[in-house]
């Protein structure tokens, strides 16, 4: 591979297992930069009984781990929030964004933060996606990844009873288009196929099951066939997840939340990934949440920061 400019990790909400899944990770973390708070990281590593050595330097032992402190506003205990270190956790999101903008930094991973302890301090934040895509002014698309089988949403944080009038033919087009574009300059994808998914059972039943298929779905699905982008669909979700038509497919366009992630979470919980489409970076993030309950414990799986880390590199090197 090319040698470029380090990955920023974020540690996300300080009482969580995010500290506790980069310290496990030390070793294969040698071209990162995790942006955290010293003392905390320092205070973590005592209480899992590992052995760190903290550094600036570019190159990097096994024990090494290279950082960029940004204080906490309070003592950190493993489990329980704080909203006084809400600013924190917002503000290593900044330096890693910014030095991502930079060149500092070739990528970001982001560590689980705690959305409900960023509201209590009074800020409205959403999640990850949704800040970046602010801070970028962009318009993204939220791609999960389990090994081969890659899963994209036409809609994310919605109600069901909201879903169907979020579904768009210019929603459609809009995202499917941003997901072909990343396919290939980010995972180095000649062509990719993408299948998209209808919205109703068996897609609609021709119409008797709902008419979202024929008067939405397949008029979008047309016009990106017109514009290059090799789609097919609509397809019953309850079908296309079968491993005879996954192992032709290089992304399931999904049209809701729930639609597409539990098929992809039953195949690679644990070591599955998000990564948001549309940025004008990269960013990674592991599948799961803080899990305050095992802060400190010695006991979180880092499986997931580690794939999250992967898929990092492999999209920096698909750009170069």
């Amino acid at each position: 591979m090319q040698t470029c400019a380090p990955l920023a990790i974020t540690a996300g909400e300080p009482a969580g297992i995010g500290l506790d899944i980069i310290l496990q990770s030390i070793p294969r973390l040698k071209d990162c930069i995790v942006i955290s708070d010293e003392s905390a990281l320092r205070q973590r590593a005592e209480q899992l009984g590992i052995h760190l050595e903290l550094t600036e330097e570019t190159t990097v032992s096994d024990h090494q781990l290279r950082f960029k402190s940004i204080p906490t506003s309070s003592t950190v205990v493993p489990g329980t929030l704080d909203p006084a270190n809400a600013q924190h956790v917002l503000a290593c999101l900044d330096e890693a964004l910014r030095g991502t903008v930079a060149g500092d930094y070739s990528a970001i991973v982001t560590a689980p933060l705690h959305k409900g302890v960023i509201n209590d301090a009074g800020v409205a934040f959403t999640g990850h996606t949704e800040y970046f895509a602010e801070h970028t002014n962009s318009e993204v698309v939220m791609l999960l990844v389990a090994g081969n089988v890659r899963v994209a949403l036409a809609t994310t944080h919605l109600p069901l009873a909201a879903v169907a009038q979020a579904i768009t033919r210019d929603l459609i087009i809009h995202k499917v288009s941003i997901l072909e574009h990343d396919l290939r300059t980010k995972f180095a994808l000649e062509n990719p196929h993408i299948a998209v998914c209808g919205l109703n059972p068996h897609a609609g039943e021709q119409g008797h099951l709902g008419r979202e298929e024929i008067e939405i779905i397949e008029p979008a699905l047309k016009q990106l066939r017109e514009q290059g982008i090799n789609v097919s669909g609509p397809h019953p979700a309850d079908t296309i997840f079968c491993q005879h038509h996954l192992q032709h497919t290089d992304a399931v366009f999904a049209m809701y939340h729930d639609q597409g992630l539990p098929v992809l979470k039953h195949i690679g919980f644990g070591d599955a990934v998000n990564t948001t489409l549309g940025l004008p970076i990269i960013r990674t993030s592991v599948d799961h949440g803080t899990a305050l309950d095992l802060a400190g414990s010695g006991k979180a799986n880092a499986g997931s920061l580690l794939a999250a880390v992967e898929l990092a590199r492999h999209q920096v090197q698909a750009r170069l």
